[in-house]
This record gives structure tokens, sequence and C-alpha cells, in this order.
């Protein structure tokens, strides 16, 4: 006996079926949607926001340089008197006092200072006696007036004579004992010896002893090229860095615009005066000068923190109410240490996230 389908009763699960699967496929698609991303409250309370301002555009020149001495507390020490030095303990890097002795050089000039002084001190005591020896033979009518002015005219020569010869031992170290004494006329470091014990010493010779520099102050000296140099001025602050400590900045003020271009690098030079404390910079350093020029253009204003650099593109994003972030693309004029100045994409009062911007920069994206 043949079998007969009922085509109805299998119509009728298919159909269901159908209505079951759309039902689900359209409740995937509802449940899908994307919804606006709003950052978390746990995140917002830690977010720094920065608001945009207006304010005239600074720029941040850079300029090679080099940390030097400071000239006005550099002692350079020349021998003043020819010999053979001895005594010589110090050495380049060691702190010195001011009148402190660095060592000493035998000489037979320093003998005949000494000499020289006490000759003039006998011949001061010889020209007082006769002096006073005219003046009792004046008294008993033994000696004319013409005698005691000739007495008093020896004996004023003779102290006369006596002042040169301790001014000059004065300015040779005052040392009655054959030996000048090497001292130093500032504290400081010795930066430079050019001495050694047994080493003979002659006045003309063009190296000095010693050097010795207060580092308490330094300069830095920078190139400024013909580009920069109507941007750079007397007073300007600047800030100087170094390649020893990368993460440190030193404050200082441009003291000397130099006004000439060398004519071989075709540069000018700008001095910087810096305290040093704990002699951190020495000299010879390779040094990085930064000079803050303020032009007469005003821009936009915000954090250099609020920036998000992706694509060749500059963007931030701003805060509205609720934690609701929108980003937008900026275009930048400069960025100037902490500061960024803005042509367009923010307006003055807007509210930027300034810190953990590329977290919420890759939410947005996702």
């Amino acid at each position: 006996m043949k079998q007969r389908f009922n085509l109805r009763a299998m119509y009728v699960p298919a159909a269901f079926s159908l209505l079951l699967l759309s039902a689900c496929t359209s409740h995937k698609d509802n449940t899908d949607e994307r919804q606006p991303y709003v950052i978390p409250d746990s995140l917002a309370r830690t977010l720094k926001v920065d608001t945009a301002t207006t304010s005239n555009v600074t720029d941040a020149l850079k300029f090679n340089g080099m940390v030097d001495f400071d000239a006005d507390k550099v002692a350079n020490i020349y021998p003043l008197v020819s010999g053979t030095a001895s005594g010589i303990t110090v050495m380049p890097g060691d702190y010195v006092k001011a009148g402190q002795v660095l060592g000493t050089v035998s000489s037979s000039e320093m003998a005949n200072f000494s000499s020289s002084l006490v000759n003039a001190e006998a011949q001061v005591t010889v020209a007082k006696k006769q002096l006073d020896q005219q003046k009792q033979l004046y008294n008993s009518g033994l000696a004319s007036q013409v005698d005691i002015t000739t007495a008093q005219a020896n004996y004023t020569e003779a102290e006369a004579a006596l002042i040169a010869a301790k001014r000059v031992l004065s300015v040779n170290g005052n040392n009655t004992n054959g030996k000048y004494l090497i001292k130093t006329p500032v504290p400081g470091f010795v930066v430079q010896k050019n001495v050694n014990n047994g080493t003979n010493i002659r006045t003309d010779n063009n190296a000095p002893l010693f050097v010795v520099s207060d580092l308490q102050s330094v300069w830095v000296q920078a190139n400024v090229y013909e580009e920069n140099i109507s941007k750079v001025h007397n007073g300007d602050t600047a800030e100087v860095s170094t390649v020893a400590y990368p993460d440190k900045v030193f404050k200082g003020v441009v003291n000397r615009v130099m006004n000439v271009l060398d004519p071989t690098t075709k540069v000018m030079k700008i001095r910087v005066v810096l305290n040093n404390p704990g002699y951190l910079l020495k000299p010879q350093m390779f040094a990085t000068v930064a000079i803050n020029n303020t032009e007469s253009q005003q821009a936009t204003t915000v954090a250099s923190s609020a920036l998000i650099f992706d694509h060749s593109q500059y963007y931030v994003i701003v805060l509205h109410p609720n934690n609701k972030p929108e980003l937008r693309g900026v275009d930048v004029i400069s960025i100037n240490g902490s500061k960024a100045y803005i042509r367009s994409g923010v307006k003055p009062g807007d509210r930027l996230v300034a810190s953990d911007a590329i977290l919420i920069y890759g939410s947005l994206n996702s």
C-alpha cells in the first residue's frame, strides 16, 4: 500500500522555522548596533583637562653651544720671577682657597729683592743719624742750614728707596728667604696645570703656571645663524640642556650678544650666564641653548600633551558634558615645550583631554 505525504503538514514547521530565524536575526542586528563611546567615570576622575586659550605664538629657537669658564672669575697665575719650581702638590680638579700656596720657586731674583730691602733699611738708618748729627752741629754753630738741608734730602731719598724695596718685595710675594710663593688670588678649582716640580721657570713664558676658576657660575657660548639674529636679544631667558644630564634643564639669561659674525663659520656668538649648583656643568661640555621668541601673531593655545599624531594628522579629544568625547583633527602652527599653537580645529574655551589621550583615542577608533 502506497504511503501518502501531507504536504501541508510539512510546510507549517518550515514556515515556523523561517519566522524564528528572522526574529533571531532582527534581535541580533539591534543588539550589535554601535553605541557612542562615553568615558567611564573611573577614568574621567583621573584625567587632566586643559581649556584652550588665546595667546601670542612663542617659538623655541635652539642653538648649539659649549660650556666655558666664567672669565670674570678665572685667575691665570703667571710667574713673576724666574727660577726652579718645587713643593707643587695640587692637581687639576683640586679645590683651592684664596691665598693658598700652590708651590714655590727658588729664585735669585727674590734673593736680590731681599738684599735690596736690607740695604735700603741700612741706608735709612745711616741717613737718619747723619740728619740728627747735622741738627746738633747746627745748634752748636758748627753747621750751616745748607748742611741740614742736604742731610734732610739724603734721608728723604733713603726712605723713598726703602718704600720702593718693600713694594717690589710685596708684589713678588713678600717672602724674604729667597723663594717666590705661588699663590692663588681666588678660590676655585685648578682647571689647568702647566708646571711640575723641577721645572725651570722663565718670566717670558706665555702659558700660565696654573689656571683657577670658580665654577659656581659658568658661561655657555652658543652659535646663532644669520636668519635668527633678529630674534635674539640681551636679557632673553634661556634654557640649556646637555648630553650628560638629558633630563635636567638649566635656566639662565643671555647677557651678551657679540654683534659680529665669525668670518669663517658666519655665525654670531651669544653668551648665557648660568648658576652651577653642585658643579654639574663642566667646561668644554656640549650644550643646546633654547631661547623663547614671542611673536605678534596670536593663536589658539592648548597643552601639547592634548595632541595625538596619527596618519600624518594631529588630533585632539574635546570633552563634552556627561564625559562624551569628540575626536577632532587640528592644524598645528608650532609646538613649544608644554604648549601647542593651533590654527584651526578648536576654539578658545574648548575643554580638551590632556592626559591618557591616546587611550581614549584607541577606544574611539575600536
